[in-house]
């Protein structure tokens, strides 16, 4: 061997080495990438499972507990009795004229042997077999190769629908089941409004049981300036603190009192008066 070719062929491997070691850390930075990639994944879908626990106690949902998986309840197939290997025929193994006793048979018999032969063009596309539990001379599968940085990014599409839907479950959360798209404030006149209108409607009732002499003129004075008024601002109270809560709220949701009490208050006495006025014109 000559210089020039011990030369070149020193260079060759020299540049063999230089291109392993530069693929041995390329291989190395991927590997740094994939494992950070997950980490911070796994991160995330904690921090997830904190929010989704947080909203399941939001809204009164406890987290079920798991279940046992699937499959381990059930026993496993019960063996054969004994008693059915008496109907097996009683010719000993290796007995007889050779043709159904499989591999037991004698092999130098003609057209006995362990296994069948192929003619040469069937041989050639005869498949390997694995026998398994579903069935025997089924042929096995290869399982397809997985791509790490597929299957990452796949899962971070998926955290990211689910922090899509998580924000929208927290929006919902946060809105009432009364009126959800309404403002507080609107919110609170209506119910106040309401419930003062159902009050109006027992001061008719009032009214007319006064007409035939059920109730006097002080308990009728009585439960509209004060009774029914306060039970319609109540009423009000309540239903804004059962129905106009959201789930999901930092401190107590505004229930207008100062509002709720004008409201009611002038609302009943205005019914009454109402009721007079249309009396009198019908008169």
């Amino acid at each position: 061997m000559s210089f020039e070719e011990y030369a070149a062929l020193a260079r060759q491997l020299s540049e063999q080495r230089r291109a392993g070691e530069q693929h041995a850390a390329t291989e190395a930075a991927r590997r740094r990438d994939l494992h950070a990639a997950v980490d911070y994944l796994q991160q995330r879908l904690t921090a997830q499972g904190h929010r989704l626990d947080q909203l399941g106690r939001a809204i009164g949902i406890d987290q079920p507990p798991p279940g046992p998986p699937s499959g381990a309840g059930s026993a496993p197939p019960a063996p054969a009795p004994a008693s059915s290997a008496g109907s097996a025929p009683s010719t000993p193994p290796g007995t007889g004229d050779g043709r159904d006793a499989g591999v037991a048979g004698a092999p130098g018999r003609p057209g006995v042997g362990a296994y069948p032969e192929l003619p040469a063009g069937e041989a050639r596309l005869a498949l390997p077999t694995a026998v398994s539990p579903a069935g025997a001379g089924v042929p096995t599968q290869r399982a397809a190769a997985v791509d790490p940085t597929v299957e990452l990014e796949l899962a971070r599409r998926m955290a990211d629908e689910a922090d899509r839907h998580g924000q929208q479950a927290e929006v919902l959360a946060q809105r009432p089941a009364l009126l959800p798209t309404w403002s507080p404030l609107a919110r609170a006149v209506a119910v106040y409004a309401g419930c003062g209108a159902a009050a109006g409607v027992l001061v008719l009732v009032l009214v007319l049981a006064s007409g035939v002499g059920l109730v006097d003129g002080f308990t009728l004075g009585a439960w509209i300036c004060a009774g029914l008024p306060a039970v319609a601002f109540f009423g009000g109270y309540l239903v804004l603190g059962r129905w106009g809560r959201p789930a999901m709220v930092a401190g107590t949701p505004p229930r207008y009192l100062p509002l709720g009490f004008l409201i009611c208050f002038l609302l009943v006495p205005a019914a009454y008066c109402a009721y007079l006025l249309l009396v009198r014109g019908l008169r």
